[in-house]
């Protein structure tokens, strides 16, 4: 059975995938990714898990990977298949596609960026599914971005496209790790929420889960704590529709599992704060964190597609998650 080899490479764990010309995932497994033992045990640990996928592959489906698609963190150089960049796993300008491809066997492979490999997923199959346009949003330790243009998304001319996060919402505001002050996600992260909460609260282990709970509950102190960064999102929001003019905007991320606590007042500051744009629709993500996985494959069958326009795969709208 042909199938490709899907893998999601974040901070801590691994997550992969086999997956089938129809979409189906045929074999999931996860693993730690081991950062504590340093970069190149990292990459390592990367090709050991991607061979022992081909050799799953083999035994259970007749025949290895026809492709591979990774997604991993930091700056990405998809053209040439570097990771150039990734504080998270301490690593600098690592040929993964290369090494990848050897260990692999000489099969194509396709390197992406994470959040824009999961964008991948939720405009192809996920919430954003059937739009032509979409800005995907997810809110974690950071903010980032991927813009969708015709079931792809851009990377941009040097691989920085989308970095919603480092619009300046706040001019003077709180100093950024990139160098400015009053950055987004600054303000409007799930870590932004928690600093701000555990302040409010007193409690130095609150976190913004905690905070959308105690927002629910009509705790004032925290629905002030949550409106600043409501507010913050909206304005960031609203530049980047104002440049992107997307037809749906995909908000994920650990903040986005509070739900209408947060999706309720922050379309509402949206609304108010459109004036000749025109309003997208704002939705929850569908995928949750096997977005990245997901989008890895659409990235390894798209290779497969490209260099052979006569595999017939499926739909993207009948991709089985």
């Amino acid at each position: 059975m042909k199938h490709v080899i899907a893998l999601d490479v974040g901070g801590t764990g691994m997550k992969a995938a086999l997956v089938g010309a129809d979409g189906e995932l045929l074999h999931q497994a996860r693993r730690p990714t081991g950062r504590e033992r340093g970069p190149d045990a990292v990459v390592e640990g990367i090709l050991d898990f991607a061979a022992e996928l081909r050799a799953h592959g083999i035994r259970a489906h007749g025949e290895p990977a026809s492709a591979a698609g990774v997604a991993v963190p930091g700056i990405v150089d998809e053209a040439e298949g570097v990771a150039a960049y990734a504080a998270n796993l301490g690593w600098r300008d690592v040929p993964l596609r290369a090494l990848l491809a050897g260990r692999l066997g000489g099969v194509p492979v396709a390197l992406g960026h994470d959040v824009r490999t999961g964008g991948l997923a939720e405009g192809r199959i996920g919430a954003g599914r059937g739009a032509d346009r979409f800005l995907f949003v997810p809110l974690g330790t950071g903010i980032a971005g991927a813009i969708g243009i015709d079931g792809k998304v851009e990377a941009g001319a040097h691989g920085f496209a989308g970095e919603i996060g480092h619009i300046v919402v706040r001019p003077g505001g709180a100093e950024c790790p990139c160098g400015q002050r009053g950055c987004l996600e600054r303000f409007a992260s799930a870590s932004a929420v928690s600093r701000a909460w555990a302040e409010a609260s007193g409690d130095p282990d609150a976190d913004a889960a905690d905070c959308a709970k105690a927002v629910a509950s009509g705790d004032e102190r925290a629905a002030r704590v949550w409106q600043e960064a409501v507010d913050a999102l909206a304005d960031g929001l609203v530049t980047a529709l104002t440049l992107l003019d997307p037809r749906t905007l995909i908000i994920g991320g650990g903040l986005a599992e509070a739900g209408e606590t947060l999706f309720t007042p922050l379309r509402e500051a949206v609304r108010r704060r459109v004036t000749f744009q025109k309003l997208p629709s704002l939705v929850p993500a569908a995928l949750g964190d096997t977005a990245g996985c997901l989008g890895a494959g659409l990235l390894a069958w798209d290779l497969i597609e490209t260099a052979d326009p006569s595999v017939e795969t499926t739909d993207p709208s009948e991709v089985t998650t």
